[in-house]
């Protein structure tokens, strides 16, 4: 019975697994759909004055579009990498193919959240209506008063702040906007998935030398390689600080847990160079040796070390692939 409960529950954990990006793509994009309608309800307010609902629709739409891909861009762990690259190689060995394929990574992650954001405000209207509402031509709707005629005037349909006599036009003003609005907001969504399925199968048939199975492997190794390192460098770093605290009063204060994991790490190393730190650290693109798939900076160093070729690490370690 426990075997039956547990096996769709491990199906589960490697479905999600192999699925990882997607699935935080999705999940960035909820958590923008949410905020966005939260701003909607709670937040957005229409200033309803000439020359400030442009400005103000604009900047609901596209600041924290702009916000949020910021934040894209510095939580992305590819950044970093070419940062390091920069600072450790001054991007000596970096080729455009690979300035590309970085970039891409970088952009293609950021911009989730940002072209959901405007791509959701489009789509519900209001900022885009508030915007332009004022740029409505009154000649265009049948019988208005032209002695009501004016950007102040239209300005103050959003709010519907206007006489009673005029109250009747902005049925017909909120559907002509939000028409335009949808309509953009439908053309991006449509633009963004050909730009998509175009790029993939670019990287597919002409970027990629990988199958799709090794690809798929790929991705998987650098997961795991990831959640992997960031474990052990984290003993490792509790490892060598109780070690210098040690040190210092003579004692470590631990908890048993702690007693536990360290007592694993007595053959670890006390410091590790920097220089070993820089060679897998940076950018890296699938390569191999003599047929051997290298997935990693990581797992270069670690196929040159087993080989002693310490000729071969100074050497082709401060190569970009």
């Amino acid at each position: 019975m426990a075997a039956l409960i547990s096996e769709p529950f491990k199906f589960a954990a490697l479905f999600f697994k192999s699925k990882d990006v997607v699935i935080f793509n999705g999940l960035i994009a909820l958590g923008t759909v949410a905020s966005q309608t939260a701003y909607n309800i709670f937040a957005f307010e229409c200033p309803c004055s000439a020359r400030r609902n442009y400005l103000y629709g604009l900047a609901a739409i596209g600041v924290p579009a702009l916000a949020f891909f910021i934040i894209g861009v510095i939580l992305n762990r590819n950044t970093w990498d070419l940062v390091s690259e920069c600072r450790i190689r001054k991007f000596r060995k970096m080729s455009g193919a690979a300035a590309f394929a970085l970039m891409g990574s970088i952009v293609g992650r950021a911009v989730v959240a940002p072209v959901t954001w405007a791509v959701i405000s489009l789509l519900r209207g209001e900022a885009y209506v508030c915007a332009l509402s004022e740029f409505v031509d009154p000649l265009s709707l049948e019988d208005f008063p032209p002695t009501h005629q004016g950007l102040n005037v239209m300005a103050r349909f959003p709010c519907k702040d206007v006489p009673t006599e005029l109250q009747r036009f902005w049925g017909e003003i909120e559907r002509r906007l939000k028409y335009e609005s949808q309509l953009l907001g439908w053309l991006i969504v449509a633009l963004l998935s050909v730009m998509v399925f175009l790029l993939q199968c670019m990287k597919g048939c002409c970027c990629s030398p990988l199958g799709y199975q090794q690809e798929a492997y790929w991705s998987s190794y650098r997961s795991n390689e990831q959640a992997l390192f960031q474990r052990t460098a984290d003993a490792h770093a509790k490892f060598h600080a109780a070690k210098s605290v040690k040190n210092f009063f003579g004692f470590v204060a631990l908890e048993k847990e702690e007693n536990e994991l360290l007592a694993g790490c007595q053959e670890a190393k006390s410091v590790i160079p920097s220089l070993e730190w820089n060679r897998i650290t940076g950018v890296y693109l699938y390569r191999e040796n003599g047929g051997t798939p290298l997935y990693s900076r990581l797992n270069k160093w670690s196929n040159y070390k087993t080989e002693s070729n310490l000729e071969a690490i100074d050497k082709d370690m401060e190569m970009l692939c």
